[in-house]
């Protein structure tokens, strides 16, 4: 086809629902790893990117039931620290696992990322958050290694505002101990939607949606239903 020709002049009129978006989904998915408690997520967008991570937390020992758009998700017996590699060489996004175990289980292993038709994006800044929290950073071969006793509160600016460094980040700080400030942080509307599900949890932030996320750490979150 090589043109469209659109006759005007006609009222619309209707309701069309709208798929929850997948920018949102696969962080809020991977958060969920930090709190041991029931989580309903409702308005999952049914793609392969997500039916991937339901099988790398599976394989971590998530308990993952859908009925059409609506996740149940049980995190209490995760097993594992490690995110498969034959998920995280198929999709990037899988990366976001480490900020969530580094904060609960004081450790997180991911091989590094693939499934990027973009280019090469390191995850430095990633790693470097973390060693401003206290995490120590090990790469063994391919994989990276994140380890942590207690991660503690930091003033850390991003070199530039990276939207899965500024959701890593924000998952590992939850649990650190004191405050801890993100400048130069993204402003996409997938970080508002994913502090708004950490805040549904009992997490403790603000300023989403602006280049300066304040978070201050608590010791456990709650059940949480997020849309």
């Amino acid at each position: 086809m090589d043109k469209l020709v659109i006759q005007g002049g006609k009222t619309l009129n209707g309701e069309v629902k709208v798929s929850g978006a997948k920018n949102a989904a696969l962080p809020i998915i991977c958060s969920s790893l930090i709190s041991p408690y029931p989580i309903i997520l409702k308005n999952i967008p049914n793609l392969s990117d997500t039916a991937f991570l339901k099988k790398m937390l599976e394989d971590m020992g998530s308990s993952i039931s859908i009925d059409r758009n609506e996740w149940k998700i049980d995190n209490s017996s995760i097993h594992s620290t490690e995110a498969p590699y034959e998920i995280v060489r198929k999709m990037r996004a899988s990366t976001l696992v480490m900020g969530p175990l580094l904060a609960r289980f004081g450790e997180a292993k991911v091989n590094l990322p693939g499934g990027c038709a973009i280019g090469t994006r390191p995850i430095d800044i990633h790693l470097s958050g973390f060693e401003a929290m206290g995490a120590e950073i090990q790469l063994d071969g391919g994989m990276i290694i994140a380890r942590s006793k207690k991660l503690r509160g930091c003033d850390f600016t991003l070199r530039f505002p990276s939207v899965g460094a500024t959701q890593n980040l924000l998952s590992a700080a939850i649990f650190a101990e004191g405050r801890t400030t993100l400048q130069n942080v993204a402003r996409e509307p997938e970080i508002v939607d994913l502090t708004n599900f950490l805040i549904s949890m009992g997490a403790k932030i603000q300023g989403a949606g602006s280049d300066t996320l304040i978070i201050d750490g608590v010791n456990e979150l709650k059940p949480s239903e997020y849309s």
